[in-house]
This record gives C-alpha cells, structure tokens and sequence, in this order.
C-alpha cells in the first residue's frame, strides 16, 4: 500500500511540473522600464486622501447635539460609480427592527476628528455627572486616520430620522 503511495505522489509531482515547465516565462526587462510602470500601475500616493468605503459603512452617525441617531449600514451609487446616497440604520437592538433611511449623500458630513464629550458638569452643592446621551468619549491623543473618517453627521433626532420614509431594498 505504501508503494502504491510514493507512486502515486511521484506521478502527480511530475504531472505537476510538466505544466509549470510549459508556461513561457516573462520578459523581466518590460516589468522595469519606466514606461510600462507608469502606465499599468498606480502608487500609493495617488490616492492619497480618499477614504477605503469598506471602512465608511457600520461609521456611527450623529446629530450636531452629538447624540448618536443610528449607523451607516450601506452607500448607495450610480452606475457611474458615484455616490449618491447613504443608507443610515435608526434604532433595532443588532439589525433587529432596525428603521432604514436613505439621505443624499451631500447632506451628510464626514468628521474625521472623534466626536467631542460633554464629561461631567457641577451642579451647585450637589455633584451630578451629564453625559450626552448616545456620545462617545474622545480619545485623548488619537490622530485621524487617513483612509476613513471618525464619524458621520446628520442634521436630524433619531425620531425625525424613524418618521422618515423607510427605504426598502427593490426586489425587481
């Protein structure tokens, strides 16, 4: 059994190799000229400032009070592959009754600085901590990442947002 084993292993390795030894190798001296590099590939720096969309849908979104009124669940583009709208996801526990609203894009504002936290604030003789509701608290020394924003803003209460139209997906 063991022979029939290595015979079988040494067959495939030289079916294997009859293939690779049939490729034609490239012609290294095309890969190296300036020419051919500028014209088939980008760098990195070239996109540099624009943001990864991976990385924007799930952002947090807040109203200009701070107070977290859902996330972005999806982006919305043409077939042109601009983006037009932003579909923010409002209340639901997990994507569990979640109210979904589509917003032009341009009403919505990237920040890419963390959202500002109110802290605690003394009342009188009494001490009483305030915390916006829904806020998250900055991190102390953090610096922007290049490749997507903090969070999202948008001009509207979590209730106004669940009075909105629903946006559901076409089937058609």
């Amino acid at each position: 059994m063991l022979i029939k084993s290595i015979i079988a292993g040494v067959a495939g390795s030289a079916l294997l190799s009859t293939v690779a030894i049939a490729q034609t190798p490239t012609d290294k001296g095309d890969k190296m000229s300036p020419a051919a590099s500028t014209t088939t590939s980008t760098s990195a720096t070239s996109y540099q400032g624009n943001w990864r969309a991976s990385k924007v849908v799930g952002l947090s979104v807040y109203n200009d009070k701070n107070e977290s009124v859902g996330s972005i669940n999806d982006l919305l583009m043409d077939k042109g592959g601009a983006i037009k709208a932003v579909v923010i996801g409002v209340g639901g526990f997990l994507g569990v009754g979640e109210h979904l609203v589509a917003v032009p894009l341009d009403k919505v504002k990237f920040v890419s600085e963390p959202v500002a936290y109110t802290g605690a604030a003394n009342t009188g003789s009494t001490t009483k901590s305030t915390t916006t509701t829904g806020a998250a608290p900055a991190a102390a020394a953090s610096k922007p990442n290049p490749w997507y924003p903090d969070h999202a803003v948008f001009s509207a209460t979590k209730d106004e947002l669940k009075a909105m139209p629903e946006f559901k997906y076409a089937t058609e």
